[in-house]
């Protein structure tokens, strides 16, 4: 029995080795590979009032430490991370528990909602100006080795983030497999150059004292404040880390931060602060500067690779958020794909990762420097970090019911570092950071627009169905029953109490049934996944022999909606229907919109949901539908 446990702990904890390895290669390379641009971009010409002295160099190097600590170690993964929605984070993860909250104002949970929506719009800001500023920094190493061939630096990294997007469709569980180990090198790499630095300049130490960094507030209180614009760029990935929770857990991602990446940031940024205050001259690249010579062109090389594995990070994390954001109501159908046969999570959605593309290349030619697009992206982060804070601090109280005091020592503390970021990044709105706030507004745009329509569009449908019931009634009491026909009738339909309007349709025109009738009603869940014992409810609607049957099928947002598997799982189970593919034949609704002037959303709004809606996935190919077994039947609404 000993020898068994002992067995079974050993296979635990090599699993949860391996998912701290995958996580190493997935979840930290956005903020893994910080150091590249961060330090540099504090004492460029945008923040220039900032000087390589050794009293502001060390009151850098503390609030590089501390806002570590405080946002990514604290805020996030001690605390953010526990409001996980069974298994999965991120912003959406947060959006989904505050509505199962019952707060006392529905203006107030309506005005929560919106801003983690505006949060999540942030997010795809972020996703785009990662990969281009990460794969930027790296490629721009070679100036420092040889500064003629400057001119390659926009052409190589075009190139690089090219070869990013096109390896997604393989899935993150075995990129993360190759990245893990090199992501070990990576981190292992940095803290040997920082704490070489360290060793021989050990003064450096003392900038871990919070005091110089509060002794800088103090001498240049302007000047610190517009630092915070840069210095955020130490704690980019601290979202998209929280996003990729689902894809490996928080204790694997935890320990992995805590015992690997934690420790060689701090090493690294320890040893370019040293570095800069021993000569002024290497703010130009402190990063690469820290290394010798002799290692230069391979660190170039092993930096690149690194930077392919941050651009990593936000795009698994952009894939995870839309397929969130689908499933709740946010965003239209689109193609997803699964990428891996055991973990659900694990998705590859082709329009975001072609869009995300074409927008990081555009990035990439448009500001042409790590540098300048350094201004743009603190926004995007401090924008949703914060509005994950707010989110995190009701599901504390309203949903936990923790007390109120210890709720308010928590935002105090929290917003009173969120808010200094967020004000100190919108200081550079006209320097870059319009374009995560351009992404943020078009998006949120789409987001509201997306779940404002299709609340008007399921009301106006429920008047065009009709009950359900009715409808069912009215078929038994008929005199003579309408005529039956052999095989078996698969309607998808929204909502469980109205008659699908294909089903009203096909009845009107061919005035007969099939023998078997099954309406077939998606849905999702607020979980991320259901257990298969509340997977499905068969209602047979008052009549056990007429052959008409409802089926409720619960799904979690982070599922697959596979509709021939739920039937002939409920076949199974007693539900009358023949799931065969000789005899069962799927119909659906289509709903042909016409934008008409008038009352509900603005007109621009109408033109964008109806445009969003003409491309969306099919409803056959979300559903995975047999597509020589599905019928559709069109109608119109005005909307």
């Amino acid at each position: 029995m000993a020898t068994s446990l002992r067995s079974r702990d050993a296979r635990r904890q090599l699993g949860m080795a391996a998912l701290a390895l995958g996580a190493l290669g997935v979840v930290f390379g956005d903020i893994g590979t910080s150091p590249l641009y961060a330090l540099q971009t504090v004492f460029s010409a945008d923040h220039g009032a900032v000087k390589p002295t050794e009293q502001d160099v060390f009151g850098v190097i503390s609030l590089v430490f501390w806002s570590i600590t405080l946002i990514v170690s604290i805020e996030f993964v001690l605390f953010i991370m526990r409001a996980d929605n069974d298994g999965e984070g991120g912003i959406l993860a947060l959006i989904a528990k505050v509505e199962m909250t019952k707060l006392s104002s529905k203006q107030a949970k309506m005005a929560l909602i919106a801003i983690g929506m505006f949060g999540v719009a942030l997010f795809y800001g972020d996703g785009m100006i990662t990969p281009a500023i990460s794969v930027l920094s790296a490629v721009e190493g070679v100036k420092v080795v040889e500064p003629s061939i400057h001119e390659m630096v926009v052409p190589v990294t075009i190139a690089i983030i090219i070869g990013v997007f096109s390896i997604q469709r393989f899935g993150t569980h075995k990129i993360g497999r190759v990245f893990g180990p090199v992501m070990v090198i990576w981190f292992a790499v940095i803290a040997l150059a920082g704490l070489g630095r360290i060793v021989a300049h050990p003064e450096i130490i003392k900038a871990l004292s919070p005091s110089y960094g509060v002794e800088f507030f103090g001498r240049h209180f302007g000047v610190a404040f517009i630092s915070l614009g840069a210095i955020v760029l130490t704690i980019t990935g601290a979202e998209a880390l929280y996003a990729d929770m689902g894809h490996f857990g928080r204790p694997p991602i935890s320990r992995a931060w805590f015992f690997v990446v934690f420790p060689a940031l701090t090493l690294n940024y320890m040893g370019q602060g040293s570095l800069i205050v021993g000569d002024p001259s290497t703010i130009s690249n402190p990063f690469f500067l820290l290394i010798p010579h002799w290692g230069r062109v391979p660190m170039v090389v092993l930096a690149t690779v690194a930077t392919v594995i941050a651009s990593q990070a936000v795009i698994s994390g952009a894939f995870s958020v839309t397929k969130q954001a689908i499933q709740l109501g946010f965003l239209p159908r689109l193609q997803i794909r699964h990428t891996s046969d055991k973990e659900i999570g694990q998705v590859y959605l082709p329009a975001v990762n072609w869009f995300l593309l074409i927008a990081v290349v555009a990035l990439v030619i448009g500001f042409g420097s790590s540098t300048a697009l350094g201004s743009a992206y603190g926004i995007a982060v401090t924008g949703t970090i914060t509005a994950d804070t707010l989110l995190f601090l009701v599901i504390a109280k309203a949903l936990w019911e923790k007390p109120g005091w210890l709720v308010g020592i928590g935002a105090a503390i929290f917003f009173t570092i969120d808010f200094a970021f967020l004000g100190a990044n919108l200081t550079k709105t006209a320097h870059g950071g319009w374009f995560p706030l351009s992404v943020g507004f078009v998006t949120f745009a789409v987001l509201s627009t997306w779940r404002r329509g299709t609340k008007e569009i399921q009301e106006k449908r429920a008047g065009a169905e009709g009950s359900l019931q009715s409808f069912v009634d009215e078929l038994h009491a008929a005199d003579p029953p309408p005529p039956r026909v052999p095989g078996t009738a698969v309607y998808l339909n929204a909502r469980r109490e109205t008659t699908p309007l294909a089903l009203r349709a096909s009845f009107e025109h061919a005035h007969a049934l099939h023998e078997s009738i099954v309406i077939i009603s998606i849905e999702t869940t607020r979980s991320p996944h259901v257990s298969d014992a509340d997977h499905l409810i068969v209602d047979h609607l008052g009549y056990e022999d007429d052959g008409i049957s409802h089926l409720t099928a619960k799904v979690g947002f982070q599922e697959a909606i596979d509709v021939p598997k739920l039937f002939s799982l409920a076949c199974t189970r007693g539900l009358e229907g023949d799931a065969s593919e000789e005899n069962a034949v799927y119909f659906l609704s289509q709903v042909t919109l016409r934008p008409t002037r008038g009352e509900g959303m603005a007109m621009w709004r109408k033109h964008l949901y109806v445009a969003l809606a003409r491309n969306a996935n099919s409803a056959a190919d979300y559903f995975d539908l047999p597509a020589d077994r599905t019928v559709t039947i069109g109608s119109s609404i005005d909307l």
